[in-house]
C-alpha cells in the first residue's frame, strides 16, 4: 500500500535531467514518484527541445522544456528535482530558487563546501523549502538500525568499524561515468558511496568530534571500458578515517575503490550489552541493500534482525528506487506540514563540511 495523502492537493514535480535514454532520473526518481501517493510528475527540462520532447513522450509527461527557467516558471510545478551531474547543480538550482519553488537536489549538493554554502544561503533568503538526496536516512533498514541503538539494543556504544567498497573508482570506468574519476567534479568515492554511508553512520550514532584521515589514489590511470583508452584518475580510491564520535565511541572507516572478492560492506557496532552487524554486497549504503544481524546478553553469535513492517511505508518499488520512494514520502509530509525530516541544503552544508575536514586532515596530516 502506498502512503496516503487524503484530501491534500497533489505536489506537481518537474525533473531537470530526465532522459528517454536512462539515467538516475529514470531509474530512481520516476518509479519512486509513481509509488508514492500525493505527487504528479508534470514537467521536465532537458538539454535541448528535441531531447526534452523525446523524454516527455517516453515517460508520459505533459510539459517539456529545453531550460530550467521555463520549467521553474510553470505554475503547475511545485517541486523542482535536480538530477544531473554535480558540476551543473548550481546553475540549475539557482533559477528554481529565484522562482520560489521547492528544490530537491541530488547529493552531493555542490562540487565543494563554498558552493554548497552559497546555495543554502540563497535558499534561506528566498524562503523556499529544500531537500538533498541523502536518502540513506530514509531507508527503512537505516531507520530501524538507528532505533535499535537508541533503544539500547547494544547498551552504550563503545566503538564502530566499517569497511566498504565503492564499486566504481576501480581499474575501469565507462565513458558515461568518466567524469567521476576527476576529483574537481565533486562526484567521487569520497562524496558518493563513502559520503552517503558516513551520513547514515552519523545519523545512527553521532558525528565526529575529532578525526584523522589518510587518502590515496592507488590507480592514477584507469581504463575506459567501452573505448579501450585510458584516462588519469585524480579522485581518491582509498579513504581511511579514524576518530572519536560525540557519543565518546571510537570509529574506524575504510573505503576502497572497485569491488572486493571478499567483503564489500561490513559494519560493526560494538556496545556494552551487545553487537550489531550490517553486511551487504555493495558499499553504497544508500541503496538499502544490506542485512542487519545482532547479538546481546548471552547470545553467542549474531542472528538476523529483519526490518519490522512498520518501517516499510511504501511498497511497489524495490532496490535503490525504493529508498528514494521513502525519501519522497517523508518529503511530502515536510512540504505539507512544515516538518523537517528529509535533510535540507543546510544539512548538506554540514555534511560537506565534515567531508572537507576529512580531506583537510588527509592533505595536512593533522587531526581535525
Amino acid at each position: 500500500m502506498t502512503a496516503s495523502t487524503g484530501s491534500r492537493k497533489p505536489i506537481g514535480v518537474g525533473i531537470v535531467g530526465l532522459s528517454a535514454d536512462g539515467g538516475w532520473g529514470s531509474r530512481g526518481h520516476v518509479p519512486a514518484l509513481r509509488a508514492v501517493d500525493g505527487y504528479e510528475l508534470r514537467g521536465l527540462a532537458a538539454s535541448s527541445a528535441g531531447s526534452a520532447q523525446r523524454a516527455a513522450e517516453h515517460h508520459g509527461v505533459a510539459a517539456a522544456y529545453s531550460n530550467v527557467h521555463d520549467l521553474a516558471r510553470d505554475e503547475n510545478i511545485d517541486l523542482v528535482v535536480i538530477s544531473v551531474r554535480v558540476p551543473r547543480h548550481r546553475e540549475l538550482i539557482l533559477p528554481a530558487l529565484e522562482a520560489g519553488k521547492a528544490v530537491l537536489s541530488e547529493w552531493p549538493l555542490a562540487t565543494g563546501l563554498d558552493e554548497a554554502e552559497e546555495l543554502a544561503l540563497l535558499a534561506e533568503r528566498h524562503g523556499v523549502r529544500t531537500a538533498v538526496g541523502l536518502q540513506s536516512r530514509s531507508a527503512p533498514a537505516v531507520r530501524y538500525l538507528r532505533d535499535l541503538i537508541a533503544d539500547g539494543y547494544v547498551g552504550e556504544v563503545l566503538s564502530t568499524t566499517l569497511l566498504g567498497s565503492g564499486g566504481g573508482w576501480g581499474p575501469a570506468v565507462g565513458s558515461g561515468g568518466a567524469y567521476t574519476v576527476d576529483r574537481s567534479n565533486g562526484a567521487t568515492l569520497m562524496t558518493i558511496p563513502f559520503g552517503h554511508t558516513l551520513d547514515a553512520l552519523t545519523m545512527c550514532l553521532s558525528s565526529f568530534t575529532e578525526l584523522s584521515a589518510t587518502t590515496a589514489t592507488r590507480r592514477p590511470t584507469v581504463q575506459v571500458s567501452d573505448t579501450g583508452g585510458s584516462i588519469p584518475m585524480t579522485a581518491e580510491d582509498q579513504i581511511a578515517v579514524s576518530g572519536r564520535l560525540a557519543s565518546g565511541a571510537v570509529a574506524s572507516l575504510h573505503y576502497r575503490g572497485g569491488s572486493s572478492r571478499a567483503t564489500n560492506l561490513h559494519w560493526e557496532i560494538n556496545g556494552t550489552d551487545g553487537d550489531l552487524v550490517i553486511s551487504g554486497n555493495t558499499g553504497h549504503l544508500q541503496f538499502g541493500q544490506f542485512d542487519i544481524s545482532g547479538a546481546r546478553g548471552k547470545d553467542q553469535r549474531p542472528a538476523p534482525l529483519p526490518v519490522p513492517a512498520r518501517y516499510q511505508e511504501v511498497s511497489g518499488v524495490d532496490g535503490p528506487a525504493g529508498v528514494v520512494a521513502h525519501a519522497y514520502a517523508q518529503l511530502r509530509e515536510d512540504l505539507h506540514t512544515g516538518s523537517r525530516t528529509v535533510p535540507d541544503f543546510r544539512h548538506a552544508v554540514e555534511h560537506h563540511r565534515l567531508l572537507d575536514r576529512i580531506a583537510r586532515s588527509a592533505e595536512t596530516g593533522t587531526r581535525q
